[in-house]
């Protein structure tokens, strides 16, 4: 998941950085929001994951 969100990061990043050059975004303003959206959504799922799997690796007895 958290492979998910850098990608979607990169993308969101290059549709940025293809704007600032001039070339012109790939995506539009709405379509830009929903990736950058997505890319924090995939985020704070994959914390709140690993998060999880901390806490039930430590609650487990010998």
């Amino acid at each position: 998941m958290l492979l998910i969100s850098a990608a979607l990061f990169a993308l969101f990043a290059l549709n940025v950085g293809l704007g600032s050059v001039g070339v012109g975004p790939m995506l539009g303003d709405v379509g830009e929001m929903l990736v950058l959206f997505a890319a924090a959504i995939a985020f704070v799922v994959a914390i709140l994951q690993r998060e999880a799997a901390a806490k039930s690796k430590t609650n487990q007895r010998p």
